[in-house]
């Protein structure tokens, strides 16, 4: 198919695309373009006013804060993969990155269009709920902040942007794994989590109808260990009906893959390595957000 008609504006700056985006409906923002333009080609998504914000160098890179690191809305997949303090801060990050599509999609694909793909199961969502990110927006009231999960869960208010996302140092260990569908590499299942001093942050997607804390797994899993069987004991005890089946995976499927395929901190104290590369070999081509 191709593009419906559509106009099109680059604004300098962000207070423009702000007044731009809350004065034309229907306006849509253009960042990476790696979910939205699919979209607009099958008619999944319609616009009226694309508003390019891809050049506005105050989203784009990272940078330390008090507690933590701040990750600019713009800045890419591929620049977010091999960003030293992303490496070092934030593994499970910068590996949820490396593991999106292939170089071209890491190459145009951004962070704030990862996390904010909707109805698409990528990569760094996952990965910013195990770390408790923040996700900052800016809007027509001004600037707010949602935590990452709430901003999984459809919360960000009309007309806002995402700008950046904070996140917190790692704790002990931080790691992300991931099972991907061969074909399109969107995650059957992932798996992200942080060990802290208070016990794991765990989630998972794919496997679920959105990006999930799953807190009974955290609780289980408390104080340790993070044996095999003690992790799988505590993913068995999800309600089944948390995993939705599809593309030939049943629910008890899902949540025995959920499980198995959990990152390194859940099988010994040394953090996953970001260059480690997803599961399961790349056939056909391949597709990101």
């Amino acid at each position: 198919m191709i593009l419906t008609e559509f106009d099109y504006v680059r604004p300098t700056g962000l207070d423009e695309a702000l007044t731009l985006l809350s004065g034309t409906r229907g306006a849509r923002v253009l960042a990476g373009g790696q979910s939205l333009l699919p979209d607009l080609r099958t008619g999944a998504e319609q616009a009226r006013l694309l508003v390019d914000i891809r050049q506005l160098a105050d989203l784009r890179g990272t940078g330390r804060t008090a507690d933590g690191i701040r990750i600019g809305a713009l800045t890419t997949l591929a620049e977010l993969a091999a960003d030293p303090l992303v490496l070092a801060e934030a593994p499970e990050l910068a590996a949820a990155a490396r593991s999106n599509g292939d170089p071209q999609v890491r190459n145009l694909g951004t962070v704030g269009g990862n996390l904010a793909a909707a109805g698409r199961a990528t990569d760094l969502p996952v990965a910013a709920l195990a770390a408790d990110a923040v996700v900052e927006l800016a809007g027509p009231a001004g600037r707010s902040t949602l935590t990452a999960e709430e901003f999984a869960a459809g919360s960000a208010p009309a007309g806002t942007v995402l700008t950046a996302l904070l996140v917190p140092a790692a704790g002990q260990a931080a790691a992300f794994e991931k099972t991907a569908d061969r074909a399109t590499r969107y995650p059957v299942c992932a798996t992200a989590v942080r060990i802290t001093p208070d016990g794991p942050r765990i989630a998972v997607t794919g496997a679920t109808s959105r990006a999930l804390r799953l807190r009974g797994v955290e609780d289980r899993l408390r104080g340790g260990p993070y044996s095999t069987d003690a992790v799988l004991a505590a993913f068995r005890a999800e309600p089944r009906e948390l995993f939705v089946p599809g593309r030939g995976t049943s629910a008890e499927y899902l949540g025995h893959l959920a499980g198995s395929s959990r990152p390194e901190p859940c099988r010994g104290p040394v953090g996953h390595s970001p260059d480690r590369p997803p599961r399961g070999p790349e056939r056909g081509p391949s597709r990101g957000s």
